[in-house]
């Protein structure tokens, strides 16, 4: 049962269809994921890139439960604007500060979707000689056709509709959400 919906009305009229991963299992997910994350590096330095802004929820959490030292940076990258499709032109807003060479990199994604955003990004981060690169997402939808790198943790295969919460958005509305709900 999704609550109050009319409370969660936002630009445009959309309001939420259903809860697709609730709170708790989300966060039972996200312990499993630190614990695989922790014992795949054991040693080196890893570097969590956050891919803002859908991945700042899931990041925070995610970062918390791995448990060695690492560092945090951030990229940001746009592709949908106030679409609930991918225009297809990913666009980089901001490039991470700490050096990559030689470092394990962990570049955490919300969702993936068609795979472009991932696609730009990955041969971004290899210019830059990364001791190793692998992707961790919150949701996989499967779409792509060919991704440059296929995740190597994911949270949760994903149903093939608009997601929000848990740091997505539909026009920069429903990030607050504790849980991922669908769009009507």
């Amino acid at each position: 049962m999704l609550p109050n919906t009319a409370s969660l009305k936002q630009t445009g009229g959309r309001e939420l269809k259903r809860i697709v991963f609730d709170e708790e299992t989300i966060a039972r997910r996200v312990r499993e994921l630190g614990q695989e994350i922790t014992a795949v590096y054991p040693d080196g330095e890893l570097l969590v890139l956050g891919l803002l802004k859908g991945s700042f929820i899931f990041l925070s959490d995610l970062v918390r439960r791995i448990e060695r030292p690492l560092q945090v940076d951030f990229l940001v990258a746009a592709s949908y604007g106030a679409d609930t499709i991918s225009s297809g032109n990913v666009r980089l807003l901001y490039d991470p500060e700490t050096e990559l060479r030689g470092k394990h990199i962990l570049l955490v994604e919300d969702i993936v979707d068609t795979g472009k955003t991932i696609n730009r990004l990955v041969a971004l981060l290899r210019e830059r000689a990364p001791r190793s690169l692998e992707i961790c997402a919150l949701l996989h939808k499967h779409l792509a056709e060919h991704l440059e790198i296929e995740p190597a943790f994911v949270g949760f295969d994903a149903p093939r509709v608009f997601l929000v919460g848990y740091g997505l958005d539909h026009a920069e509305n429903f990030r607050h959400l504790p849980y991922v709900a669908s769009l009507t």
